[in-house]
């Protein structure tokens, strides 16, 4: 079995410290993953199979721009090395290519995300992911399909945007037991600034393209978020629910 993390690593010298495996053993799975080629070409595709060990996560596929096909073949190759997979921008013909070959994989409808479960580390606290509006929600599902196959526990409060500020208000516990707070939103983007101004922990922001003329796809709430006078307040790319996921497991796993 080759070291694909941290976690493999550190199970390897537990063992090895407990005497469940031999000097010689070890030093032949360190030296196996030390030869190992960093990435697979596939041709149309280089997987990049030691990001598990850089960052404890293996690569994750966009599934814009690829065919059904592409996806389902860079997928094969992750989870065949017993890694978690995830898939994001995913069509439900992305998602019938890749369980022809990965039976196990589950399609998150809203989220547009393809997942395979797989070991991670747990993160310390919950994340709390608010979502302005129904409409945000795909988004707002990107982000906590994100963190969760990251290994965090994500509450998700929905639909409590500006305009009816006591719902937001309402969610004051819940919120306050949150390690990391997601808060997406579109029209004028002005959720993180609430949200932030009640915690006393990192909010990041999601502008989404929802919303009227004005609203420039999402530039408004992008702007909004970018000025926002609250404090802990950091903002990711119009609807990029998974880098917001992504820097919110980060965070939860200090």
């Amino acid at each position: 079995m080759s070291l694909t993390n941290e976690a493999d690593l550190l199970a390897l010298l537990t063992d090895l410290r407990e005497q469940r495996a031999t000097v010689e053993a070890a030093a032949k799975r360190i030296m196996g993953a030390l030869r190992e080629q960093p990435y697979e070409d596939l041709g149309f595709a280089k997987i990049d199979h030691h990001r598990s060990i850089r960052q404890g996560f293996p690569e994750v596929i966009l599934g814009l721009g690829k065919s059904p096909d592409q996806v389902a073949a860079i997928a094969a190759q992750i989870v065949a090395r017993g890694n978690p997979l995830l898939v994001t921008r995913a069509e439900e013909a992305a998602w019938e290519a890749v369980k022809a070959t990965v039976p196990n994989a589950e399609y998150h409808a809203l989220a547009r995300c393809i997942t395979v479960k797989g070991e991670c580390t747990p993160g310390k606290g919950n994340i709390v992911l608010c979502s302005a509006g129904t409409s945000d929600q795909p988004v707002a599902e990107e982000a906590a399909v994100t963190a969760e196959i990251l290994g965090n526990t994500v509450e998700r409060i929905y639909d409590v945007g500006v305009a009816g500020i006591h719902r937001v208000l309402a969610q004051r516990d819940r919120l306050d037991a949150a390690r990391v707070v997601i808060v997406v939103a579109g029209m004028e983007g002005a959720l993180p600034s609430v949200v932030a101004g009640m915690v006393g922990v990192p909010v990041i922001g999601v502008p989404t393209s929802i919303g009227y003329g004005a609203s420039f796809g999402g530039v408004a709430a992008l702007l909004g978020m970018l000025n926002s006078c609250a404090n802990g307040v950091s903002v990711v790319n119009i609807d990029n629910g998974y880098g917001a996921g992504c820097i919110a497991s980060m965070i939860n796993h200090l």
